[in-house]
């Protein structure tokens, strides 16, 4: 089999080895219902409580605030849509870069009469306090600003911004979906009442996710049953997921320092290597930048055609939001930016994980000048 190298992995993550065989003893022999009363039951509950501990440990909270759910998506709509419907209030603000699941959740709360009000970005994806304290006022429910974005890597002032919100009497969400294991973390420092992670962005499982809500904050459900998970999210638990995420979240907190040095230095020879290409730019910021993101621009090359080019070279990248990658129109969070429906459109995204090795970096950057120089051939 030919050697490939994987740099999407802000789409999806393998799954490592020891939270596979964390889950696997869920699916077949300890497979009881955790809300049984007998003893295969009582081990499925124990598995639970495991799991809510190991993911509270990673984000400095206690195991009563972790809310578990099928992903980020679902988190990010019980953090907008519960937040706006318990407050009374009428107005939420999110900025303009958000992932489709805050702005589409935002969107559904419009048909229900709320308002929302999108924060500006600058050239670099930055939002800042002070477009914040112009927007925010008494009648706003929640601000939701992710701690990293998903396409260009920027990461935002999260605990100023949760300060500003708090001044006003808002609460304060962010997805952190992509920077959960890749960046600093803790919700009780940066004063964080609502927070979302998804278990297949860090090597754990799909279909798993967690939205941490702060002791004391009042959220509306939005599915109704027996009452798991505080009444938030009623639904069988899925034991072998949350254990999967557990473990993945455990796994990644007990090397992280290490593994975001490691990444920020394969970063920024990918970036300065493909710098060099003629007509190649960045897009992000320098400095501030998730330690697994590079983005580029290219002139004259669609960022589709590069993927597929690439692709065939046996190395997987992206060029946005996987969410998205079917679209046929520029980036949300290009435009935002300032970039051009053509810049947008000439988009690649690199993409690492503490896996990548230095070998698939090499791969990366042989084939990156290649397959533009054959584009550009072509034109």
């Amino acid at each position: 089999m030919k050697e490939h190298a994987y740099f999407d992995n802000s789409a999806t993550t393998a799954v490592a080895k020891e939270v596979l065989d964390e889950m696997l003893p869920f699916f077949t022999g300890s497979y009881g219902n955790p809300g049984s009363i007998h003893s295969m039951g009582d081990e499925a509950a124990k598995a639970v409580m495991t799991a809510r501990k190991r993911t509270a440990s990673a984000l400095n909270c206690r195991p009563s605030e972790i809310i578990f759910t099928s992903g980020g998506t679902e988190s990010d709509n019980l953090a907008l849509i519960g937040a706006a419907m318990r407050s009374g209030k009428r107005k939420i603000i999110t900025s303009a870069i958000e992932h489709s699941a805050v702005l589409e959740a935002c969107r559904f709360l419009g048909t229900l009469g709320y308002e929302t009000v999108l924060l500006p970005a600058d050239g670099k994806g930055r939002v800042t306090v002070n477009n914040l304290t112009d927007l925010i006022d008494n009648d706003t429910a929640v601000v939701s600003v992710m701690t990293a974005n998903n396409e260009i890597g920027t990461i935002q002032p999260i605990a100023e911004l949760a300060k500003t919100a708090h001044e006003h009497g808002a609460l304060f969400h962010t997805d952190a979906v992509q920077a959960f294991t890749r960046t600093d973390i803790n919700v009780v420092r940066d004063n964080v009442d609502l927070l979302s992670i998804s278990g297949h962005k860090i090597h754990g499982p799909k279909g798993i996710g967690a939205l941490y809500v702060k002791n004391g904050v009042n959220i509306s459900p939005m599915l109704f049953g027996g009452g798991q998970e505080r009444g938030m999210r009623p639904s069988t638990e899925n034991v072998p997921g949350m254990a999967g995420l557990g473990k993945a979240s455990e796994l990644a907190m007990a090397t992280m320092k290490g593994d975001v040095k490691r990444m920020e230095g394969m970063r920024d020879k990918i970036i300065n290597e493909i710098l060099s290409i003629r007509g190649a730019y960045l897009n992000g910021p320098a400095e501030n930048r998730l330690c697994s993101n590079a983005h580029f621009g290219f002139d004259g090359i669609k960022g589709k055609d590069l993927v597929l080019r690439l692709s065939k070279m046996n190395v997987m990248a992206s060029t946005a939001s996987a969410c998205s990658a079917g679209s046929t129109e520029p980036s949300h969070v290009m435009t935002a930016i300032g970039r051009s429906a053509g810049e947008a459109l000439s988009s690649l995204r690199i993409s690492l994980s503490r896996y990548t090795t230095d070998r698939e970096v090499d791969l990366l950057l042989d084939a990156v000048p290649d397959a533009v120089r054959s584009l550009r051939t072509r034109m």
